[in-house]
């Protein structure tokens, strides 16, 4: 009886995302950390001229990102079309937050009232949510539909937020205040946490090799420059040591810097497509069909043996 060749043509693989390039992936970069630097700014007492340099900054790291996005667009002056669709889409929803943000955020500027800087910060953590809800809405990517993406991106924004925080801090000598550093330190360890539980559930759940190998490569040195180092030199803010405002500033500039890594190398490096998989193999005729397939994939313990893999 006629047998199959139990293999799928290369082609049948997962292939690097190319839809969205730089442009896509600064709108996540710049303005996830400074939707998170809203919310940062706003959950702490900050001194007049550093609270309105850190919404004045928020504000311009999303408008950053969201001009990027602009130039993407194939027909830049249809962007209005965004708004059309709440219902179902998160790229409407982090429209709509923006929109929102920056009418708070202007107001907060121009009046100085707490009210507005609060509004600001709740909008700025909604922008973040709809960014981290855009990526895991992505289906065809195994990397960012994964459950676990959802946390790690709104806890990388957020730790970038209270880096920003940190640096603005430093610079206007107001590093007298403990929460600022406490609040990133805690940011820190959440963030290495929820990173190393992406990973294993990558692994667990299976997941493009493509994609596996080029985030465990970056693992040691996310991890090191990440939240290592920036985590001792918080903790030595926090102890009163000499040069806190260096330490600050340091340590919130590495939570920045590491987050925009990833965050590039998530979009841009590790987003490949799900590829072809097949419960069997077809044949022809009397042939008898062939075992599963999924070419480029990383088996799972316990998974039955698929053709074709890499």
């Amino acid at each position: 009886m006629m047998q199959t060749s139990g293999k799928l043509p290369d082609s049948a693989a997962p292939r690097q995302q190319h839809n969205w390039d730089w442009r896509a992936a600064a709108n996540f970069i710049t303005g996830g950390a400074g939707g998170g630097l809203l919310l940062c700014a706003a959950l702490v007492t900050l001194q007049a001229p550093a609270a309105k340099a850190a919404i004045l900054l928020g504000l311009a790291l999303i408008g950053i990102g969201l001009t990027c996005v602009w130039f993407e667009i194939g027909r830049p002056w249809r962007a209005l079309n965004v708004y059309r669709h709440f219902a179902r889409s998160w790229m409407t929803r982090e429209a709509v937050a923006a929109a929102l943000l920056v009418v708070t955020g202007g107001l907060a500027l121009l009046t100085g009232r707490p009210l507005f800087a609060v509004l600001s910060g709740i909008l700025g953590l909604a922008f973040v949510c709809c960014q981290a809800g855009m990526l895991w809405a992505n289906k065809g990517i195994p990397a960012w539909r994964h459950p676990r993406s959802l946390p790690l991106l709104i806890s990388t924004d957020l730790a970038e937020g209270a880096g920003f925080l940190a640096c603005i801090l430093s610079i206007a000598g107001s590093s007298a205040d403990p929460w600022p550093p406490s609040i990133l330190l805690v940011l820190i360890g959440i963030r290495v946490f929820l990173w190393k539980r992406y990973l294993a559930g990558l692994a667990r759940d299976g997941a493009p090799e493509g994609s596996l190998a080029t985030l465990r490569a970056m693992d040691p040195k996310f991890v090191l420059f990440g939240h290592l180092l920036p985590g001792l030199a918080a903790a030595a803010s926090l102890a009163n040591l000499p040069g806190k405002a260096g330490l600050m500033f340091g340590a919130g500039i590495l939570v920045v810097l590491s987050g925009w890594i990833f965050k590039f190398y998530l979009i841009r490096r590790a987003a490949y497509t799900q590829g072809l998989a097949l419960a069997h193999l077809p044949a022809r005729g009397c042939a008898m069909p062939g075992p599963a397939a999924r070419p480029g994939w990383k088996t799972v313990a316990g998974e039955p043996s698929i053709a074709g893999e890499g």
